[in-house]
């Protein structure tokens, strides 16, 4: 029998590009931190292309960032209602503090690269600075805003999976599946 192509209604399951934006932003995620947790272990022509490689996917991650904002702001589907109150509140508190966190770390990748006279790389385009080089000061404080901010993204998203699992497999409400 085949699979419907939308989701109906009354189904307790996020809606595809929901699904879609939630994991590519995941994903983006990972391979960002790894990226910049590592780059610096290589020597210089794998450190420059894992600079690249960061660059265009933190481009790419502004793309899925500002259009999952745009999406779950307009059409994207709230299934908040059929948590209680306190898994509500909990849920909605963690969406919001990610959601606010990623698209901080965005704007701090921006300005650390910009801050420091370098053009944004995408995919070998270059996307030049629109400032005036920081003070040296301002781009180590920048960088180290980024490089925890980052580490505090990751440390809730682990929360957020783990929370996700204890839902799926302890509780057995099938939370999970909501995302899958």
């Amino acid at each position: 029998m085949p699979v419907p192509s939308s989701i109906p209604t009354d189904s307790p399951r996020y809606d595809t590009p929901t699904i879609v934006l939630h994991w590519m932003t995941a994903l983006l995620v990972i391979f960002q931190f790894v990226l910049g947790e590592t780059w610096s272990l290589p020597t210089k022509p794998i450190h420059h292309l894992m600079v690249v490689a960061h660059l265009t996917a933190g481009i790419c991650l502004t793309a899925v960032m500002m259009f999952r904002v745009g999406w779950r702001l307009t059409k994207g589907r709230d299934l908040s209602k059929l948590l209680s109150p306190l898994d509500r509140m909990c849920a909605l508190g963690m969406e919001s503090v990610l959601y606010i966190l990623l698209l901080t770390e965005i704007g701090l990748g921006y300005l650390w690269r910009w801050g420091g006279g370098q053009a944004m790389s995408f995919f070998n385009i270059s996307f030049l600075s629109p400032f005036p080089r920081f003070p040296t000061k301002t781009l180590q404080w920048i960088q180290s805003l980024h490089h925890w901010n980052a580490w505090l993204i990751v440390g809730l998203a682990v929360g957020h999976g783990s929370a996700a699992l204890f839902h799926q497999f302890v509780l057995k409400d099938r939370v999970l599946e909501r995302m899958l």
